[in-house]
């Protein structure tokens, strides 16, 4: 199982990387607020201790054991300790590559909130985690900010091993045999894939792959194809890539058949978009 799931992050995970840096470790006492800011997420790892979680509009939710949180967009929220002793804590903020369109990012619901305990074989990482959070070790930094990465992707696996993703491309991750033509689309986005094509990779009838596609990942398999290859062309674009290499790059003939699969997708061309990310800078 874990080889299977480590397959299906490989592509993903090339393409679109998350970076993690910690920038916090210790104790929280009394009220904490965070704000959304920019594009990256956060992921807060409670160590020891109790706090309450507070969103605008939702009910208080409690954290009563070592748990995690992983916030893959920003999002405001208040956290509230004992105000003597307060809850320990080592929290890092996550780049997603691509920013808001980074597929990992965009596939998660708001919030993961999950007890420590059931991250299956995250317990060396974990306790190392802390050791070295908490420590004053030669290049502690470093090092924190890889194993944040690595309990990222542990948490990526819980969550397609357990089915607690409802819908989106991680739940297509999580079907048996849909998997593998999500997998085969994102290792090889230029090649000429048909209905039929991807139906076989799944080893499905044409029929039963397509109504079985939309109902868990909520679009056609053609539409999830192009907006794959959207999403990789606005990555080239971040790196000042020429669209003519693009466009053979990720599947389209030509500049005029990728600009149009991207304003279909995106409501602008290729052009535009990079111009409004200029401008975003």
């Amino acid at each position: 199982m874990t080889e299977a799931c480590t397959d299906r992050l490989d592509a993903l995970l090339a393409h679109f990387p998350v970076r993690a840096q910690m920038f916090h470790s210790g104790a929280l006492c009394g009220i904490t607020d965070f704000s959304a800011q920019d594009d990256s997420g956060q992921l807060h790892l409670v160590r020891a201790g109790s706090l309450d979680v507070i969103h605008q509009g939702l009910p208080k939710q409690q954290v009563t054991e070592p748990s995690l949180l992983l916030y893959p967009r920003p999002q405001a929220r208040r956290f509230v300790t004992a105000a003597q002793g307060g809850a320990d804590l080592a929290c890092a903020n996550l780049r997603f590559a691509g920013g808001s369109g980074n597929p990992i990012a965009a596939a998660l619901p708001d919030l993961v909130c999950l007890p420590l305990a059931s991250l299956k074989g995250a317990d060396g990482t974990l306790a190392l985690l802390f050791d070295e959070a908490f420590g004053n070790n030669c290049g502690r930094s470093a090092l924190v900010d890889r194993l944040f990465e690595v309990v990222l992707i542990q948490v990526l696996r819980h969550l397609m091993e357990t089915n607690q993703v409802r819908g989106g491309m991680l739940a297509g991750m999580s079907h048996p045999k849909l998997r593998k033509t999500l997998v085969a689309i994102h290792e090889q986005p230029a090649r000429e894939w048909s209905l039929e094509g991807l139906a076989e990779v799944a080893g499905m009838s044409r029929s039963v792959f397509a109504n079985s596609f939309r109902s868990t990942v909520g679009s056609t398999p053609g539409e999830y194809l192009q907006g794959w290859r959207v999403r990789l062309a606005q990555l080239a674009l971040r790196q000042g890539r020429q669209l003519k290499m693009i466009a053979v790059e990720v599947g389209y003939g030509s500049e005029a058949a990728l600009s149009r699969a991207f304003k279909a997708q995106c409501g602008m061309t290729p052009r535009e978009w990079r111009q409004a990310l200029d401008t975003e800078r």
